[in-house]
């Protein structure tokens, strides 16, 4: 067994390094947990329910595994040591019933499976990627199934920390890149909504170092922790920010909540709809957040804003969409 160095709080601790299974391990937040884990010396075991041949190294090891077939999970996870889960079913957050690409199949029903086989397997540690306005009573059906996937976890009996993140950035992202993209060759951005719901921006990467930090730390266990950036912004702020360092100066564009549900809705026919009214209200909404058990629990800083944007959209940064 080797060691890792853990820099939370005030000192470094080396500590064993550990097998950490992923699930969702190649999309973009799992991504980035990956790649901190692998940074900080410990084995990463990405659970994808696609072969990736070839892909596996000493320190990552890709293994097929799909939760919503829960007989193909216990075996994934032999050996292993800590489990996070990051699940986000294809096109997130829209909706594909007909394909069982919801948010109560994938992010509720697939929790539940992978934390009965991870008892099974004898898993030591659970990390769950959850969001903040979880909640048995939410108003939300997303909401609902993430505090349905919170409560598997917490009655499973392993020792886990659950993560509620706002908004979360970074090259990647399904959210941001997508509207910036626009700005490359129309004069404006085009925004749903009025741009005033708000959201504390957090970098994916210091999540990634974040649930790295939560496995190396005992003061996180049996901890629900919300997530944000050290700034709470409007999402016309964020874009506005973004744009500016891009260098670029476009006018935002808004469309109004109650004509892209309604436009939308015949989508909803689709087999695989490119919007849907749900996704609507889902990227309108607001996620604010109270970080002080975050920052008793893992002190860690996070990254302004711009700062973190400046890391992939500036003249330096690597993978600006345009």
């Amino acid at each position: 067994m080797t060691s890792s160095a853990s820099a939370v709080g005030s000192g470094t601790v080396t500590l064993p390094s550990l097998t950490v299974a992923i699930a969702g391990g190649t999309g973009f937040v799992g991504g980035a947990i990956a790649r901190e884990l692998v940074v900080r010396g410990h084995r990463v075991v990405v659970l994808t329910h696609r072969k990736r041949p070839g892909d596996s190294s000493s320190m990552l090891e890709y293994r097929q595994a799909d939760v919503t077939r829960p007989e193909s999970l216990a075996a994934a996870l032999a050996g292993v040591d800590a489990l996070a889960i990051s699940l986000a079913f294809r096109n997130s957050p829209i909706e594909a019933p007909r394909r069982g690409q919801t948010f109560e199949r994938v992010d509720a029903d697939g929790t539940v499976a992978l934390v009965a086989a991870a008892r099974v397997a004898g898993v030591g540690r659970l990390v769950y990627m959850s969001g903040a306005g979880a909640a048995p009573d939410a108003p939300r059906h997303w909401f609902r199934a993430k505090w349905r996937a919170e409560e598997a976890v917490r009655a499973s009996g392993i020792p886990y920390t659950i993560f509620r993140p706002s908004w979360i950035y970074g090259p990647g992202d399904r959210s941001l890149n997508r509207f910036l993209g626009f700005a490359r060759w129309l004069p404006f951005v085009p925004q749903i909504g009025n741009g005033r719901q708000l959201v504390a921006p957090v970098f994916v990467d210091d999540i990634g170092r974040l649930v790295a930090d939560a496995l190396e730390t005992p003061a996180a266990t049996g901890a629900t922790l919300e997530v944000g950036g050290p700034e709470t912004l409007t999402m016309d702020a964020v874009v506005r920010e973004a744009l500016r360092i891009q260098g670029r100066r476009r006018l935002i564009l808004h469309a109004p909540v109650g004509l892209m549900r309604l436009l939308t809705r015949p989508l909803t026919l689709l087999p695989s709809p490119p919007m849907t009214p749900d996704a609507i209200d889902f990227v309108v909404q607001s996620a604010q957040v109270d970080t002080g058990l975050l920052t008793a629990a893992l002190p860690r800083r996070l990254r302004p804003l711009a700062e973190g944007l400046s890391s992939y959209l500036g003249p330096t940064g690597q993978g600006s969409p345009g």
